[in-house]
């Protein structure tokens, strides 16, 4: 969708569309409430700035809407759709990368009570399994912090595939 198309959706369809960048309510609102954007530069500078001020609960909240690395994503919603394109790489993973991702995730969810977060999208199945793996090595705060930056990042990179500057 265009720029303008987005500075003038009602409020409710603009925070639905913001909830498949980042499921996270306060940060959706936020964004909403501070249209209309000049650029898209502008809307990803604003939406950035809020997401770095994300904490644990934000991050539970979000999760609750991602699948694991690895699960086929079933529905077409805008977010299935986004997980589908970002995921690609797991879906031809030979099946030992399939296995492992799938005890990666057991272990992950195990240790951190919670779905392993990555940025999927660019990254090869065997780098997602080596930053599973890696990642099982943090302590619980390095591990948030991390699982917020990728958060930012996904949300970030699905704003870019969805809003575009209006055509001159």
């Amino acid at each position: 969708m265009h720029l303008t198309e987005f500075n003038a959706m009602d409020a409710d369809t603009a925070t639905s569309t913001v909830a498949v960048w980042a499921a996270v309510p306060a940060w959706a609102s936020a964004i909403v409430a501070a249209r209309p954007y000049a650029s898209v530069d502008a809307l990803v500078a604003h939406a950035d700035g809020l997401a770095r001020q994300w904490d644990a609960a934000d991050l539970d909240a979000a999760l609750a809407h991602h699948p694991r690395i690895g699960q086929r994503v079933a529905g077409a919603s805008a977010e299935a759709t986004h997980s589908r394109s970002e995921q690609s790489a797991m879906a031809v993973a030979s099946d030992g990368i399939a296995a492992d991702m799938a005890a990666a995730n057991a272990a992950y969810e195990e240790r951190f009570g919670r779905v392993f977060l990555i940025r999927a999208a660019g990254r090869s199945a065997e780098e997602m399994l080596a930053e599973a793996r890696r990642r099982l090595g943090n302590d619980d705060p390095a591990e948030s912090a991390e699982a917020l930056t990728q958060l930012r990042e996904i949300a970030l990179l699905r704003l870019r595939s969805t809003v575009t500057e209006d055509d001159r």
